[in-house]
């Protein structure tokens, strides 16, 4: 797992070129997305998954962003403004032994930037990323 010093260093990394690193696009978070992926029930009763990935992290807050991590992934929250709208820019890397490899990019803007969106939204691509990463182990057993 790396330690904050190198999270950092990543961050600074990955925000220095994003066009590199952000291969798939920033996901810009709107009605439409949440329906497709099926969030929009999720939100509108309220409930919470039992195993709240969002739980499990060490924090690191910054007046730029707000850094959480655990031995699986790091996710950067970044809040800023853009025309004087309020925008939460999310990075979300897993956390390698000897280096971070950034996954996924989202951002919420206007009614979807509330905590509620942001963390729905990033609990979701967290199982995402699980699910992935538990294929690839598995063919990767069956291969050896």
């Amino acid at each position: 797992m790396l330690h904050p010093t190198q999270i950092e260093e990543a961050y600074q990394e990955f925000t220095r070129n994003p066009s590199k690193w952000i291969h798939d696009g920033v996901f810009s978070i709107n009605l439409q997305f949440l329906h497709d992926e099926g969030l929009m029930d999720g939100l509108q009763t309220g409930e919470n998954e039992v195993e709240d990935l969002t739980q499990f992290f060490h924090v690191i807050e910054s007046d730029e962003k707000v850094t959480l991590f655990n031995e699986q992934f790091i996710v950067w929250i970044i809040p800023k403004a853009e025309n004087e709208d309020p925008v939460t820019n999310v990075l979300i890397a897993l956390n390698h032994t000897q280096r971070a490899s950034l996954e996924i990019a989202f951002s919420t803007q206007g009614v979807y930037n509330t905590p509620k969106y942001v963390l729905k939204v990033l609990q979701h691509f967290l199982h995402d990323l699980l699910e992935t990463e538990a294929t690839v182990n598995s063919l990767e057993e069956k291969d050896s």
